[in-house]
């Protein structure tokens, strides 16, 4: 692995000597009260300001506050007019844009395409308090405001967005971000590195033209051949071209020389329509100065086996180890990707959890509550990073496959911390956790392998040999952590990666004894093949070994605990056949869904590539074969959705049909071997998935699950961005 200068190595910035803001800046007032006469840098976000490290403005304000500039916040500006975006002034160095801790596509918009009516990043929960692809918009209001002042891109929604995607609310291939938003910059996956650059190297001078030479970070060129490169060609599916040979400093070049290198070249190149992508397995020599050339804009949007292709190599070169740059033409003008930034160490990451967060909403929001801060006032994030390579997620694309992690001490620091200064907290830390429950601390056992690595997965299809599974600083952290003075209880809440958990009883024992709130949520997705593989999930076996685990482990302790299975329906690659057999299933195990998960095609992940294009993305893309099923248009994921509501008489009508047409009339009846009865109930059938209305406008009265008591509240499932 490539190293990078310490997070906090540079010298501070002259404004340092203001000292600590006790929250950032949201008005003039507010900068006038800390002495201010302008901020150096203008964080634009479309979520409210929480001063918490969970909360994307708060964690890179607070980190390029410590390193002397000062930092003002516009949180959900209007963006009808340019007013709210010159309240704080004109900012001496950039602004930065984001559109949040979520896509503003999927924080607004269901999985069906109905607008949402609430937003849990907002200060009483309303909606509607940004725009459609927020990013976009807040960008082109800050050139406005302000011509010339740099404008640098980031978060999960540039992130995302960086190259040409399929947006799955507008049905077409867009531009990469940096194009419609016309930023200087973009930063993508976590920006920590790549601000703190561009804030110093602004501070010092520098024209923002100038930074392209920052990982993790990806700007517009005009089109052209840039001297010193090497181009590896593959903007074609079926004739890629060759990579070009290192130069040897000490070989004479002449005209004849260079017309021999020609001739065999041409000698060397593929044969036509070969149909298979050859992707290079080792990283050319010259890999500094080497670039993957995708195919562009204008062929991607039109040609989704094309796309099918640059998702593929995407996805290939996301190491932080052996990936190499890529550019992607949009008319006259290239988008060039840096490789991803060096993962932070564990110092690193300590240090930038540690910094003065209030751990509260800002001041400004009065007693107005935020449904997202609610959620997590009282967790704790423990690591960031994910191997599991889940196609339809964000968070590998996002953050890496490369585990971060904070140090015991650091963690057991912030437990202490909201004991003490958290208004409300009564004695129980609702999460140790992150992207993943865990995967603290696990990492591959050879360093070398690890940055040469180019797997899509640790874990799938099968648990990587050279992965290291020891679950015993998690189990030790757990311990430290609920035997602290204060402390009544730590239940873990992230999602857990169960494949894992099993190789390790003593952690399932831990967790199951001590962590578990008479519920634990695990994502198995579905039981069947079909779409398990394009999911790049463990097969149905794995959850049923880690339920007998569960059910031993909580027999011993004494407690009567229960695990609520997570399922999506309409993913690539499922059938109406494999959503009929995860019904049976879930009817033999005695789970009656109340809300379910369709899936929803993020922008860049491999599953949005599958569900445009109808191709496999895992293996080599071939314009003939590698097709896969792809559930799409309402009617279809309606009835996806149906099946996993079996139990609901206002999806029987549908699921009558479907079964008669799939030849499983045989499963209509009204004995237990059926799957839906016969019979249908007075005044119900008419509002199908998808069509709902409440059950209490309907008089309906709910049904009990396998995990609904006298005197408990049903559980229901927690939406996750996919």
């Amino acid at each position: 692995m490539q190293s990078a200068p310490d997070l906090f190595s540079y010298r501070k910035f002259w404004a340092h000597r203001f000292g600590i803001a006790p929250e950032l800046p949201m008005t003039r007032e507010e900068m006038d009260a800390l002495g201010w006469d302008s901020c150096d840098i203008i964080i634009v976000t479309g979520d409210a300001y929480v001063d918490h490290p969970s909360f994307g403005m708060a964690l890179i304000g607070r980190l390029l506050e410590s390193h002397g500039f000062r930092v003002g916040i516009i949180s959900q500006p209007d963006w009808t007019s340019t007013d709210d975006f010159t309240k704080l002034g004109k900012p001496n160095l950039f602004f930065g844009v984001t559109g949040g801790n979520m896509d503003s596509m999927v924080n607004r918009y269901t999985s069906d395409r109905k607008i949402r009516s609430n937003d849990a990043y907002t200060a009483g929960g309303s909606g509607g308090k940004r725009p459609d692809r927020s990013v976009v918009v807040y960008s082109q209001r800050c050139q406005e405001a302000y011509k010339g002042v740099p404008v640098i891109i980031g978060g999960i929604e540039a992130s995302l967005r960086r190259i040409a995607h399929y947006d799955y609310w507008s049905e077409k291939v867009r531009r990469s971000v940096i194009m419609d938003s016309k930023a200087d910059l973009l930063v993508y996956g976590n920006g920590e590195r790549q601000v703190v650059e561009i804030a110093h190297r602004l501070a010092a001078g520098e024209p923002v033209s100038d930074l392209t030479d920052i990982r993790g970070t990806a700007y517009t060129k005009k089109h052209e051949q840039r001297p010193g490169w090497w181009e590896k060609d593959s903007t074609l599916v079926d004739t890629p071209g060759k990579l070009n040979p290192p130069i040897d400093p000490y070989q004479m070049q002449t005209e004849e020389s260079c017309a021999d290198e020609k001739a065999k070249t041409e000698q060397n190149k593929p044969a036509e329509n070969t149909n298979v992508i050859k992707i290079h397995r080792v990283s050319p020599r010259n890999a500094e100065r080497t670039v993957i050339r995708l195919p562009a804009y204008n062929a991607v949007k039109d040609d989704p086996v094309t796309y099918a292709h640059t998702s593929r190599i995407l996805h290939l070169e996301t190491n932080p180890g052996n990936a190499l740059a890529l550019v992607q033409q949009h008319g006259n003008q290239d988008v060039w990707l840096n490789p991803p930034p060096i993962p932070l160490t564990t110092a690193e990451m300590d240090a930038v959890f540690d910094l003065p967060y209030s751990r509260v909403p800002h001041s400004g929001y009065g007693k107005m509550t935020i449904p997202a801060y609610d959620m997590i006032r009282f967790s704790v994030n423990i690591m960031r990073g994910c191997f599991g390579g889940c196609t339809f997620c964000s968070i590998t694309e996002h953050e890496g496959r490369i585990i971060q992690s904070r140090s015991e001490d650091s963690i057991i620091r912030e437990v202490e911390a909201i004991r003490d200064t958290t208004p409300g907290f009564t004695g129980v830390i609702s999460d140790l956790g992150g992207p993943t429950a865990n995967m603290y601390r696990l990492a591959c056992n050879d360093p070398q392998i690890e940055a040469s690595c180019r797997r899509l997965s640790c874990v799938f299809p099968g648990v990587c040999k050279n992965l290291n599974t020891d679950h015993t600083p998690l189990i030790s952290l757990y311990k430290r952590a609920r035997s602290l003075p204060g402390i009544k209880k730590i239940l873990i809440a992230s999602g857990l990666r169960y494949d894992l958990a099993v190789l390790s009883p003593e952690y399932v024992k831990e967790l199951v004894t001590h962590h578990v709130g008479g519920y634990l949520k695990i994502a198995p997705e579905h039981t069947e093949e079909g779409p398990l593989q394009q999911m790049m999930k463990p097969g149905i076996g794995t959850y049923d070994k880690f339920k007998q685990m569960f059910d031993k482990y909580s027999k011993e302790a004494g407690k009567e605990q229960y695990l609520i299975p997570y399922f999506i329906a309409a993913h690539p690659g499922t059938t109406d056949k494999d959503m009929m057999n995860l019904a049976l299933w879930l009817k033999r195990n005695g789970f009656r869904a109340d809300q379910v998960q369709a899936y929803l095609p993020s922008p860049m992940s491999a599953a949005a590539a599958m569900y445009h294009s109808g191709k496999n993305t895992l293996h080599k893309v071939r314009r003939n074969g590698g097709d896969i099923e792809v559930p799409k248009g309402l009617k279809v994921r309606r009835l996806h959705k149906a099946f996993l509501r079996y139990h609901d008489p206002e999806n029987w009508p549908m699921l009558r049909e479907a079964l008669k047409n799939m030849g499983r009339a045989d499963l209509i009846g009204n004995g237990k071997k059926h799957l839906i009865p016969s019979w249908q109930p007075a005044g119900t059938g008419e509002n199908g998935e998808g069509r709902r209305v409440t059950r209490k406008a309907k008089n309906v009265q709910s049904f009990r699950t396998q995990h609904t008591r006298p005197g408990k509240t049903k559980v229901k499932a927690k939406r996750r961005q996919r």
